[in-house]
């Protein structure tokens, strides 16, 4: 989902739009200093805006305004006639009023927590804020339209010039002006779908039925849906925190937001005939997870009828300059406010400079033909649609027109015709595949039904193999293929040997996703990489593709696995699969052992490992939202709970099997959002095996030895370090999302973020198993389990160093005498993250 930001920034298109009043300027006091968060209104409407820090505003409106009124609680009103159109760069200066000067605070600065009208408000509304919406009835229905678009901003004559658009000139005939941010822009991309949505509080459950669909811009837009609903997911400004882009920004109406914002009562008039106070609030520290605004709350419900919400330029998170929110809220009866209509914009950049070019990513959606009450049969809302309805992306003309709850102006009606045309001129299809290829890791040869990949694993190095070049693919037929076949072959230049993986899979149900998969593969691994793997074959490790290491790794195997498994999903989210698998493993480096005592070998010891395995797993990912019909299905996002169990049986004689065992696993993942503390991530991991089995069947505590941190596996570790046959680790790491180094004056505007993390693991190794792996090759490793005490480490780091690097500083715990035992070291670790 990250790679489509970079997906977004590298393609663009036009749509002619225009609207008929503008106005923008700043707002200062006769002393020349600029007010904050002061009202801007079309005179006549509710139509408005409030000043930045900086007293700056834009505004703008499809009608004819001819007066605009500015107005800040202890200051005059100012009325000012609009002659044009369009008007720039007004300043206005606002006149205190001397017969209030005594009785009215003016809204700079920290406000009062006690006596402040504003917040006795708000604590009323935290009283009637679960009594209000559709949470307040049993059962709910309602229709949802939504509008996705995707604008290149900041258009001018330099862009215009530039090589890169030589022959799409016309795509410059016409652009539109931000009535948020006052900047123009081309839109790129354009979605709309139409649902019906079903809840029930009493079971908590909701399911959403998708009516019709339809974009331009992109054949493709799974992944750009998909990506919407993972970045723009439904928040409710009544909790107390708002989470998108990964992240919980406090609220306005949050119960904490008392210590996070100042809250002024600015005014009170009627709205649709419902007397309605005015509350500006505005954060009270920089660099932290809020928003600035104002909204309008009735005065009997305490109800919200209308709410902005703009994220703090100084908010600590990345590639987002602007967030802007609205929700309108209609009222059903003089009790029920409900949801009308709820605008998203955000402003993606590579950097937060003011004329910065960037990406719009805006949301529109509308609500009506609510319906409550209304039970349906539990089982209505975990049945799945396991068919995708063709006319769902292929609705008419007159479907739009009927069910679309905002009509489409004329300049949005431009945008399908404008794009359509676009991708038929070659050098925008050029551009396109580029900025495909990037973001996939795939390139496609069309005509062949066949991707190239991923392009980023062409390159890599260990000490077996030296430098070692990969090629290979995949089929691809569509987004929602039945079928796929992927494969590679790869070069080691140090060994000079071919390798291969091949795989394939098909979907034979599509009821309860029944799938069947097989491969081959022959390979160099590191198998001691992780604890519980899956099935897999086309996995590679990455601590066996380190260019530079804490140490020497050679500790590698040559594995030849052919794998045949079914796969299925009886339960929504739940997956369980049996496969059969068969390998032969053997060391792949003369400094490293595998042998084992073997009293059928003639010398008494073997090298190879061959062995059949039965593997039963199941799989549950609670939440877990995915897209597509096909054999492999989108998960739209990566943040979710996992449980996984696992149960394998090694038999002896099938064919032709060395060892009798059976290995159960089990792990756990769970990221944690913690309000405005940031986020953490737990795993827990356990297993045992019950018989005796060689070292290439054990259970490694898997190490690290190269410079970059890779979840769940040990820093301070080397391979081997540690082997069991049962053993239990647990991982710990969490992010403060800015938090602490934003109370820094110094460093703040870094917007650096600090991580600490904690490391663990026990294990035990029986004397069998000892015994078994205990030769007379020098090559052999030391045999130890973290058996006398858990073995743990820690660690410190600082993240978002220039927005995408993030170094940690990790230190061991214990074990300290163990040959080699690495006391400090330094890890490093790059992402695209918000």
């Amino acid at each position: 989902m990250k790679k489509f930001l970079l997906f977004i920034f590298l393609t663009f298109s036009v749509v002619i739009s225009y609207s008929q009043t503008k106005v923008s300027g700043k707002v200062f006091d006769e002393n020349n200093e600029p007010i904050a968060y002061a009202n801007v209104l079309f005179k006549g409407s509710v139509q408005g805006t409030i000043t930045d820090e900086n007293g700056k505003f834009y505004l703008e409106s499809s009608k004819n305004w001819p007066t605009l009124v500015f107005s800040f609680i202890g200051f005059e009103t100012v009325e000012l006639a609009l002659t044009k159109k369009v008007t720039y760069n007004i300043k206005v200066i606002l006149k205190e009023e001397a017969n209030k000067l005594d009785e009215i605070v003016i809204a700079t600065g920290k406000q009062p927590k006690k006596n402040n009208p504003a917040i006795d408000i708000l604590r009323k509304i935290w009283e009637r804020r679960r009594k209000n919406g559709v949470k307040q009835f049993k059962q709910y229905q309602y229709n949802k339209y939504q509008k996705v678009e995707f604008d290149l901003n900041t258009i001018d004559s330099v862009l215009m010039k530039k090589r890169l658009f030589r022959g799409l000139e016309f795509v410059f005939d016409n652009v539109d002006t931000s009535r948020v941010t006052g900047k123009t822009y081309l839109p790129i991309f354009i979605n709309e779908s139409v649902s019906h949505v079903y809840g029930d509080n009493v079971l908590n459950k909701e399911k959403v039925e998708l009516k019709g669909n339809k974009n331009s811009g992109f054949s493709n837009n799974q992944a750009i849906i998909d990506f919407i609903d993972d970045l723009y997911n439904e928040y409710d400004i009544y909790d107390n925190y708002i989470k998108f882009f990964y992240k919980s920004f406090v609220s306005p109406l949050s119960r904490t937001g008392i210590s996070n914002y100042n809250y002024v009562l600015a005014d009170s008039t009627f709205i649709d005939n419902k007397w309605c106070y005015n509350i500006i609030y505005y954060p009270r520290r920089k660099n932290e997870l809020t928003f600035k605004g104002d909204f309008w709350v009735n005065d009997t419900t305490f109800a919200v009828k209308e709410i902005n919400m703009q994220a703090s330029k100084n908010a600590n998170i990345n590639w987002v300059k602007d967030i802007y929110i609205e929700q309108e809220f209609d009222i059903l009866n003089d009790s029920v406010f409900l949801l009308k209509r709820d605008y998203f914009m955000s402003d993606f950049v590579l950097n937060k400079k003011e004329k910065s070019r960037g990406v719009y990513g805006k949301r529109t959606t509308l609500y009506n033909n609510y319906v409550f009450d209304k039970s349906l049969d539990p089982k209505f809302y975990s049945r799945k649609d396991y068919n995708q309805d063709a006319t769902v992306y292929n609705q008419p003309d007159s479907f739009w027109e009927a069910n679309r709850l905002e009509a489409l102006n004329e300049d949005e009606k431009g945008v399908y015709k404008m794009l359509d045309t676009l991708k038929t001129v070659k050098k925008f299809k050029r551009l396109y595949t580029i900025a495909a290829t990037l973001s996939s890791g795939y390139y496609e040869f069309k005509d062949l039904n066949f991707d190239y990949g991923p392009i980023f694993s062409t390159y890599g190095f260990n000490e077996v193999e030296g430098d070692r070049i990969r090629v290979g693919g995949r089929t691809y037929l569509g987004y929602d293929d039945p079928w796929r076949i992927e494969g590679y072959t790869a070069y080691g230049f140090r060994d000079k040997k071919f390798k291969y993986g091949i795989q394939g899979k098909v979907l034979l149900n599509r009821k309860n996703r029944l799938i069947l998969a097989g491969g081959n593969k022959r390979d160099v691994e590191q198998i001691g990489a992780s604890l519980t793997t899956s099935i897999d074959l086309l996995g590679r490790s990455d601590g066996s593709s380190s260019v530079v290491g804490t140490g020497v790794n050679d500790r590698l195997t040559n594995v030849n696995v052919s794998m045949l498994s079914l796969q299925a999903e009886p339960l929504t989210n739940f997956v369980v699969s049996v496969a059969g698998l068969h390998r032969s493993l053997r060391s792949a480096s003369p400094t490293f052992s595998l042998d084992y005592n073997d009293p059928d070998a003639t010398s008494g010891v073997s090298s190879e490992i061959n062995q059949f395995e039965a593997i039963l797993s199941a799989s549950y990912f609670p939440g877990r939202k995915v897209s597509g019909f096909g054999v492999e299905q989108q998960t739209n996002t990566d943040r979710l709970r996992s449980i996984f169990l696992q149960v394998t049986k090694g038999s002896k004689g099938i064919l032709n099997g060395d060892f009798d065992y059976t290995k159960v696993q089990l792990s756990y993942i769970q990221p944690w959002l913690i309000g405005g503390f940031g986020r953490t991530w737990t795993s827990l991991e356990a297993g045992k095996t019950f018989g005796e089995v060689p070292l290439g069947l054990l259970s490694v505590v898997p190490g690290n030895q190269t410079y970059f941190a890779f979840f769940n596996t040990f820093n301070q570790l080397d391979f081997y370090e540690f082997v069991t046959d049962t053993y239990a680790s647990f991982h710990l790491e969490h992010n403060f999302n800015g938090r602490l180094f934003s109370r820094i004056p110094l460093i703040r505007k870094l917007n650096l973020r600090a991580v600490v993390g904690f490391r663990t693991a026990w294990g035990q190794l029986s004397d069998k198993n000892v015994l078994l792996n205990t030769t007379s090759n020098p090559s052999q490793i030391i045999l130890q389990a973290p058996n006398k005490s858990p073995y743990y480490e820690y660690s410190i780091g600082i993240a978002n160093i220039f927005k995408v690097l993030r170094v940690d500083f990790n230190f061991r715990g214990n074990y300290l005498d163990n040959p080699g035992a690495r006391k400090f070291g330094i890890t490093f670790g790059t992402g695209f993250n918000f």
